[in-house]
């Protein structure tokens, strides 16, 4: 389960029912046998379904790197910007020196291969304003700001005085290639929201509008298709759904 790509399986089963549906269709409106028909259109699906899930397959497991790749950088920028401030010192050292650097702890920074390296995580972008407090620091002396983002004011100002920065994504890349992530990670195991969760989100009284209008729609568009039942069904589903959670739905 581990491997299981289920966005990769529900394609395959969109693309593929939508390919056998429209077989179907096409098929019993030319009157062709009902076994024949029905065998066309399962293969169809089949095939289809197969397809997609043949093409799809690399461009799935590429995103679901990425997305792992992000939530791990959020969460080691988040345990940054809530780690006591000697800690996310030791931390960066660690890395540092495990990525090859001749780095040393100071009193209110770090300097790596003789380049001072001042730490400055916070939940937002840093500010011009922070930055301008760094400058009045140090005056005329060199540092690098190691942070998670910077305003465009910020950088501005950064660059203005020949400052550089190092990044939330050059941080990441520190403590992943040098395999020194801190454990455990401060709020790295937050809670997915449960099924209790999910279902208030479904029923929730906000969303009757959008069953309601998409259940006259399709009413509508039973009008004017080949298979009215289809969209009287679904519409009248939408439609029952939409009154139940107007009035028995989550507030």
């Amino acid at each position: 389960m581990k491997h299981f790509d289920l966005p990769l399986v529900l394609d395959s089963l969109f693309y593929g029912t939508a390919a056998g549906a429209l077989a179907l269709g096409l098929l019993r409106f030319y009157r062709v046998p009902l076994a024949v028909t029905l065998t066309a259109a399962a293969l169809l699906a089949l095939a289809a379904g197969c397809a997609v899930a043949l093409l799809e397959y690399g461009r799935h497991k590429k995103r679901s790197l990425g997305k792992a790749e992000r939530e791990q950088r959020e969460k080691l920028l988040l345990h940054l910007a809530l780690e006591r401030e000697e800690r996310v010192r030791c931390a960066l050292l660690e890395a540092y020196r495990k990525d090859g650097k001749d780095v040393r702890c100071e009193q209110d920074g770090l300097t790596a291969d003789g380049e001072r390296l001042v730490p400055l995580f916070t939940m937002q972008p840093l500010s011009a304003d922070a930055v301008a407090g760094l400058l009045r620091k140090f005056g005329s002396e060199p540092f690098t700001l190691v942070c998670n983002a910077l305003t465009p004011e910020a950088e501005r100002l950064l660059a203005s005085f020949g400052r550089r920065a190092v990044r939330g994504e050059e941080v990441y890349e520190l403590f992943r290639r040098a395999d020194a992530f801190p454990s455990p990670l401060i709020c790295g195991e937050i809670p997915r929201p449960g099924l209790k969760m999910k279902a208030r989100r479904a029923f929730s009284k906000r969303n009757a509008r959008p069953f309601f209008v998409s259940g006259i729609l399709l009413l509508a568009m039973s009008l004017f298709s080949f298979f009215p039942v289809y969209y009287v069904i679904t519409g009248g589903v939408l439609l029952i759904a939409a009154v139940f959670i107007r009035f028995l739905g989550y507030a």
